[in-house]
């Protein structure tokens, strides 16, 4: 099973660009989105050209043309729900669950703490809540996690680690500590379990032609409970696929 994970920021913005086109020629069997920025009906209507190869799951926010989540799965899924079941957490569209026959697959959009950290203790509770769910579902059996985790966990993931250092969103050691706790109980980051020293980006800014020059920051993440790293055949991120200021990051899962 070949499942990418892709922040779009905008779906209907990004099916404007090559993003059909993308998605077609890679053919994975399970596509999770983040940033969909769109609700249910112009999520749908968004990825019409992929409905005939994917089921479609969306999860948006109550704010309109905010955050939103969305899963694309040729496999049928055993059942799907949205959210963490907690109500403080559960108005900005930021998680589904798929379960499939031998391992659930979460895709979450994780909050981003904000230009001036303001949001960072909310997103603390956050990755406390995410963490405990996870560990739930583990009771039944293994998970995956993917998506835009909103933090860089080590100095090789980002191009400028010692000005960013707790000033910036997304590399403050409390973000770090918090991604820490996921490892440590025993979720493992993909990417890194298959290439520890390769420097490689999932995010740029806008500003400053960031990516032409890529100066970026590896914030989307596939994190899996231990036990699954025996089928697993790679992971990836695919720095050629344009049209959002992230880019698809992925896994190849023996199931």
């Amino acid at each position: 099973m070949k499942i990418i994970s892709f922040n779009v920021n905008g779906v209907r913005a990004v099916v404007k660009k090559t993003f059909i086109e993308d998605m077609t020629a890679y053919n994975a069997d399970v596509i999770c989105l983040q940033e969909t920025k769109a609700n249910d009906t112009q999520v749908a209507e968004a990825l019409q050209p992929l409905s005939g190869t994917y089921t479609i799951f969306s999860c948006s926010a109550e704010r309109p043309g905010y955050s939103g989540t969305a899963v694309l799965t040729k496999v049928k899924p055993l059942s799907v729900s949205y959210g963490l079941g907690i109500a403080e957490h559960d108005t900005e569209g930021r998680l589904i669950t798929c379960e499939f026959k031998d391992f659930y697959l979460i895709n979450t959009y994780v909050p981003n703490s904000g230009s001036e950290l303001a949001r960072l203790d909310y997103r603390e509770t956050w990755d406390e809540a995410l963490l405990n769910y996870m560990l739930e579902l583990e009771k039944k059996k293994p998970v995956v996690l993917c998506g835009d985790l909103n933090v860089a966990h080590q100095p090789i993931d980002l191009a400028n680690p010692k000005s960013n250092y707790n000033k910036s969103a997304g590399y403050t050691q409390r973000e770090i500590d918090g991604l820490s706790k996921f490892i440590a109980a025993g979720y493992k980051d993909t990417f890194r379990h298959f290439h520890a020293d390769i420097v490689k980006y999932s995010w740029w800014s806008a500003r400053f032609n960031s990516r032409a020059k890529n100066v970026g920051w590896r914030i989307d993440y596939f994190l899996a409970s231990e036990k699954l790293l025996t089928q697993m055949n790679g992971a990836f991120i695919l720095n050629d696929i344009m049209g959002s200021d992230h880019c698809p990051v992925g896994i190849d899962l023996n199931v």
